[in-house]
């Protein structure tokens, strides 16, 4: 029902949409009367409305050359390989030497890829750099089946396999879990393309340590009632109507609930940058916005086993997790190095939740076990910004240079 009634809204509001950005087009034709207050403050609201949209669509990484030993190398986006829920994608620099091979592992949480932008470049520097990039579950037809939590460990696997031994894992935020499991299994199995590091960041291994607003909000509830309010059914003609999913939008919605001030107060910066003519600030607010209002469905199977097994039931701390009917054993993780890396300000993933996974490697020797804490980052900081650049990923490139 409610997918129904958000494709409904999003139709019923399209008309206004492109008016606005018609009469936006108009404005060379104004011939300097565009210049006054009024009519500033008008076009400022005009293009405002028109961007009072979300997309399911990700947006492009952009990302066309990075510096690499005092040169600046082209990079060409390409698929590596292609599954039905996912796809691995290369960034192919046009260098000669050889570069340690690093799978980062972005999220599913209702966000594209892109959201790593800045991870991926950064690493781009000394790595040869894949990502994986999930697809948005409201594409995906009927006849592909099921997405769940096993699944997407199975997918790392393969990813793995594809990409073959010698490989390391960078995981951000929640796939840290997967990660973890992904590296645990293959390491029992004494499989050849086991990663040889294993860098989480921001990740909810033990969401029994220092619970925040997201872990408190995912035990108020029983798994039944996730279920019969927030999954809906993709609609006609979507590509995977039929196919029941926790819709993107929502998941948007709870992200802007926690903080609807930071939001407001950045479209009201906007909307004065744009009456300005402070084009490279107002572009900057933009750019972030883009990809923020880009979002993605989840799959049921997906979202509710992650709901249940990671921050209710914590199945992977307390040893209860199991991988297609056999257990899941962190002690068997002995030839991959874990980093592990937090921020002081993380208010979604706190200080303690990703370091519990060396407690779980519990055979894993002392110098194969790194930790990183960030003061005065949140969530984000770990991952993109200023200080993951010159603070973070140096400790990041260290353990992957010394698994080589």
């Amino acid at each position: 029902m409610w997918y129904h009634i958000y494709e409904a809204q999003m139709q019923a509001s399209a008309p206004f949409r492109a008016a606005a950005l018609a009469a936006l087009q108009m404005r060379p034709a104004l011939n300097g009367a565009g210049d006054s207050m009024a009519m500033r403050q008008v076009m400022a609201a005009l293009e405002m409305a028109s961007r009072a949209k979300l997309t399911h669509v990700s947006q492009p990484f952009g990302i066309n050359s990075v510096m690499v030993d005092n040169r600046e190398a082209l990079v060409v986006e390409e698929v590596a390989h292609d599954l039905p829920f996912g796809r691995l994608l290369h960034f192919r620099k046009d260098i000669d030497s050889p570069q340690p091979k690093v799978m980062i592992v972005a999220p599913l949480s209702g966000h594209f890829a892109t959201l790593l932008r800045n991870t991926v470049k950064t690493m781009l520097q000394d790595h040869d750099v894949y990502i994986t990039d999930w697809k948005n579950a409201r594409d995906v037809p009927m006849v592909h089946g099921r997405f769940g939590f096993e699944d997407y460990v199975d997918h790392l696997i393969g990813f793995l396999e594809f990409l073959g031994p010698g490989a390391h894992i960078v995981a951000v935020c929640q796939p840290c879990v997967q990660a973890m499991v992904a590296t645990a299994v293959m390491s029992e199995r004494k499989h050849p393309c086991t990663p040889r590091s294993l860098t989480l960041m921001a990740g909810p291994i033990d969401c029994r340590i220092n619970p925040t607003a997201v872990n408190k909000l995912a035990t108020d509830h029983p798994i039944e009632w996730f279920k019969n309010n927030l999954i809906s059914t993709v609609p006609f003609p979507l590509p995977g109507w039929g196919r029941r999913v926790y819709p993107g939008f929502m998941q948007l919605t709870a992200f802007m609930a926690m903080n609807p001030e930071r939001h407001m107060d950045a479209h009201k910066t906007l909307f004065k940058h744009l009456v300005e003519g402070e084009d490279d600030e107002a572009e900057k607010i933009k750019t972030f916005y883009d990809e923020y209002f880009a979002v993605l469905d989840l799959t049921e199977d997906f979202y509710l086993e992650t709901v249940a097994w990671v921050f209710q039931e914590m199945r992977l701390p307390l040893g209860r997790l199991k991988h297609r009917g056999e257990p899941v054993d962190c002690s068997k993780i002995t030839r991959t190095a874990i980093l592990t890396v937090e921020g002081e300000r993380d208010d979604i993933c706190a200080v303690g939740q990703t370091a519990a996974a060396h407690e779980l490697a519990t055979k894993l020797r002392p110098h194969l076990r790194s930790h990183h804490l960030q003061p005065g980052v949140g969530h984000y900081g770990v991952f993109s910004g200023k200080k993951w650049e010159r603070f973070i990923y140096p400790t990041v490139r260290t353990v992957i240079l010394s698994m080589e």
